[in-house]
């Protein structure tokens, strides 16, 4: 059986498919950023919930992608996990 890493390779050799996986890059680092940020910490969702007063259910549909955040929000969510937000521009040739 094949790991989800070996999937994913496999598939990025067909073009549209590579296209589309690098267009949906920056909101799925996002995700994974806020994911990790607050499992980081040993926050649940309910907790950060209670801290930044944003809904439980509002943190669930970010982490899942069925909420895109805006700035406001995130830096909400950063402060109720104690850190900072920091967004940067990369040169493509970096990556």
């Amino acid at each position: 059986m094949k790991t989800f890493k070996e999937f994913v390779d496999e598939q990025l050799k067909d073009p549209e498919f590579a296209a589309e996986y690098d267009a949906i890059q920056p909101e799925m680092d996002v995700i994974r950023a806020i994911v990790d940020a607050r499992t980081s910490q040993n926050m649940t969702q309910k907790e950060l919930a209670e801290k930044t007063g944003i809904n439980q259910a509002d943190i669930s549909k970010l982490e899942n992608g069925t909420r895109n955040p805006s700035l406001k929000l995130l830096k909400r969510l950063a402060a109720g996990m104690d850190m900072v937000l920091r967004i940067e521009f990369v040169p493509k040739k970096n990556l």
